[in-house]
């Protein structure tokens, strides 16, 4: 019986690490659930734990998976590329490349990478325009972007790599959508748990109508970028996963 390598024991217990701390999370994930249905904790402070608890397994698989330190290298770059993007354009109220640039990344790297530059974009990014409650919720939902647009590409409905005009057309199109369907209004949905202290269909309502239209200039925000930016930056994201022999996350 051939005796497994220390590398591939190695990854075992990475793996098994990763397991039982996916496995803690959802744990405190449903113990945080249990706790709102029974007016334990406030709704928001819960669903705070349950973001925080969903964060964890990807985080997790991403380090079960021991990836090289010119991967890490590769993941870094992107994420200070979203945030300096996200900088660069503070003096437009709402338009924020971040986004684009998190999906451009999941598309060039896989969804795993995405959800991650993604959710470390919006954290570092934060120590620039503030740290709050809304962290944990910008953390989920710019890793969402990552990690749809990643699981498009791999299944070749959405490449970026398209010369022709209506490729980019689509591409920004469905950026933008993202942005005005999932991103902006789970984003939202933190300012309905945060700022009504009994949740009504009218008060909700109106917080959801009142973020249509930053939703509307972040999504324009992407698609601009998405349609611009995509092509020639998958490109040489593309040159350099083939030069370094890099997987797709």
């Amino acid at each position: 019986m051939t005796k497994p390598s220390p590398g591939a024991q190695g990854l075992r217990r990475s793996r098994m690490r990763a397991a039982i701390v996916t496995a803690a999370s959802v744990a405190l994930a449903a113990a945080a659930v249990v706790a709102m249905a029974l007016g334990g904790i406030s709704y928001y402070l819960g669903s705070v734990v349950v973001i925080a608890c969903a964060l964890v397994p990807f985080v997790a698989s991403f380090e079960a998976s021991r990836p090289q330190a010119r991967e890490v290298a590769l993941v870094a770059v992107l994420c200070a590329l979203a945030v300096a993007a996200r900088a660069a354009f503070f003096w437009l109220p709402h338009f924020k490349p971040m986004a684009a640039l998190v999906m451009i990344a999941g598309m060039g790297l896989g969804p795993r990478s995405g959800f991650l530059v993604g959710a470390v974009s919006a954290l570092v990014s934060n120590f620039l325009f503030g740290q709050g409650y809304w962290t944990p919720w910008q953390m989920l939902a710019f890793g969402l972007a990552g990690l749809a647009f990643g699981g498009l590409s791999r299944s070749g409905i959405a490449t970026g790599r398209a010369s022709a005009r209506a490729g980019r057309l689509a591409l920004a199109g469905a950026g933008a959508a993202f942005v005005m369907v999932v991103l902006g209004p789970l984003l939202d949905t933190s300012s309905v748990l945060l700022f009504l202290s009994r949740i009504t269909p009218e008060g909700a309502l109106a917080i959801y109508l009142a973020g249509v239209p930053v939703n509307a200039m972040h999504a324009l925000a992407t698609a601009v970028t998405l349609f611009v930016a995509a092509g020639p930056i998958l490109s040489r994201i593309a040159r350099v996963r083939c030069k370094f022999g890099l997987a797709e996350r």
